[in-house]
């Protein structure tokens, strides 16, 4: 799901926390976290040679799903399902959408300039937060906001060779799915309260991996992994990108969020680009002053966004 804000529930609980008390665990946990969540788009991409992106994105719903399932089993009554239309809404905006968007976007767009891009996640869920859900205005954030607007445009257009002209309608996919994480973020912090983010994360995949599977069947999959000579070699990068980058990904931002406080939020969306970064070098993706420039202007917006 989420990506920077978390898989699938609020920013971080804005609570002071000691830097000097945190474990030294903690911090090899937030490397490995940002590690995982980096290197989702170089796994999709090594996917889509095998796969469509809807066969990509439905086989990725689907494994999180069946994963999710037996915690969605142990906690379903518990569940407050007179919120199941945020519950939806979170599924579908937080983990169904951008499971899809992102496999047709990086048809056109490399995998670093997709991680890159995706840094954008905390600039809307403060617009939206402010749009939607009345949260308060600060002009710092609007500056931040903008600022990180242009650095994506300067992305987008610079293209993933690096010329001006790319594929601006594919970036857009990418744009839209951090619309959709925003979207998630808001409505678990202001629609959610009071439950659980793990059980909102077994929930709201469960919600949408099931559905995902009947829609992998009448996608072909099946045949494609029956006559494809690379189809396990794919579902085998796909099955990483859903039980590691998304599933333990998951589990492990909560764990972290407990006892660093905002700590992890704060840095996967600066650790998390890099990683992406970097995996598109070491598969020979160009990566010129272009894609700098813009990362940079998207790093200072999300610092100023998240200024109080």
């Amino acid at each position: 799901m989420s990506t920077f804000s978390t898989p699938a529930g609020p920013a971080a609980p804005k609570k002071e926390v000691d830097v000097n008390a945190i474990p030294l665990y903690s911090w090899f946990l937030l490397l490995f976290l940002s590690l995982m969540w980096g290197s989702s788009y170089i796994l999709i991409k090594k996917a889509l040679g095998i796969f469509t992106p809807m066969q990509v994105g439905a086989l990725r719903l689907s494994i999180s799903g069946l994963a999710f399932l037996p915690y969605f089993l142990l906690k379903w009554r518990r569940v407050d399902w007179s919120k199941f239309r945020w519950l939806l809404l979170v599924g579908i905006t937080g983990t169904g959408l951008p499971s899809i968007l992102f496999p047709l976007a990086q048809t056109h767009i490399s995998s670093s300039v997709s991680g890159i891009l995706n840094s954008m996640t905390p600039l809307f869920t403060m617009l939206i937060g402010i749009l939607a859900f009345k949260a308060p205005m600060i002009w710092a954030k609007a500056v931040g906001v903008l600022l990180g607007l242009l650095g994506a445009v300067l992305l987008i257009l610079g293209g993933s060779e690096g010329e001006f002209g790319g594929n601006f309608g594919y970036g857009l996919f990418i744009v839209l799915a951090t619309l959709c994480y925003a979207t998630s973020t808001n409505t678990v912090a202001f629609k959610l309260k009071g439950i659980s983010s793990l059980v909102i994360s077994g929930v709201s995949f469960t919600i949408v991996g099931i559905p995902a599977i009947i829609l992998a069947l009448s996608l072909g999959i099946p045949e494609v992994i029956a006559t494809h000579p690379e189809a396990w070699t794919g579902l085998g990068y796909i099955t990483i990108l859903a039980l590691g980058s998304t599933v333990l990904a998951s589990v492990l931002f909560f764990h972290l969020i407990q006892i660093m406080g905002p700590i992890p939020s704060s840095m996967v969306s600066y650790i998390v680009p890099i990683v992406a970064l970097l995996w598109g070098f070491v598969d020979g993706e160009f990566i010129g002053l272009i894609h700098f420039m813009g990362m940079a202007m998207i790093f200072i917006g999300v610092y100023l966004s998240r200024r109080r």
